[in-house]
């Protein structure tokens, strides 16, 4: 693992910002990896990492009339977020769907394929599944596809604007 400080170019400046304001560096793990293997499945078969043990963060847009709700979703890679009923009963919309990605990518400043919740946008809400919280060594991007940050599910949980939801990921198995 890489320390992560001031000098750390590996990750996009808003990532890095993100985890040295809030002083997390002591806190996050950084690996490089090679991004022909950034999407979660092929990551972990690759390096040998426990599926159940990724995180993913999935950008929603949720609509209610003219009001438009942009939220990350942070949900174990063996699930998939249930964006269609407690996102959506959550963030009070009449209609969701995934944030498009031009939208994500430049808002973001973050590369598709490596979005994390780190460094996004203060105004959008995190919703975290509850399942991660206990965990010790949860992966997650790391802004881009060549590296991926290695957190806690207590450290995803104290970041801002995050709100933890019982049963946001609904198994795909």
């Amino acid at each position: 693992m890489l320390a992560i400080s001031s000098e750390t170019t590996l990750i996009p400046d808003v990532v890095r910002s993100g985890i040295l304001n809030q002083g997390l560096e002591s806190q996050i793990g950084l690996i490089q990896i090679d991004p022909n293997f950034a999407d979660t499945t092929e990551f972990c078969k690759q390096y040998d990492w426990p599926i159940d043990h990724s995180a993913n963060c999935v950008v929603v847009q949720a609509r209610r009339g003219s009001r438009i709700t942009i939220a990350a979703c942070i949900v174990l890679a063996s699930t998939r977020a249930d964006i269609n009923k407690l996102v959506k009963k959550y963030l009070d919309a009449s209609k969701i769907s995934m944030a498009p990605m031009d939208y994500t990518l430049e808002q973001s400043k973050m590369e598709y394929g490596g979005v994390t919740p780190i460094g996004l946008p203060r105004e959008w809400p995190i919703l975290i599944d509850k399942a991660i919280i206990p965990l010790e060594k949860i992966i997650i991007g790391g802004g881009n596809r060549n590296t991926k940050l290695i957190v806690s599910g207590r450290l995803l949980a104290s970041l801002p604007n995050t709100v933890i939801i019982k049963c946001l990921g609904i198994p795909t198995i």
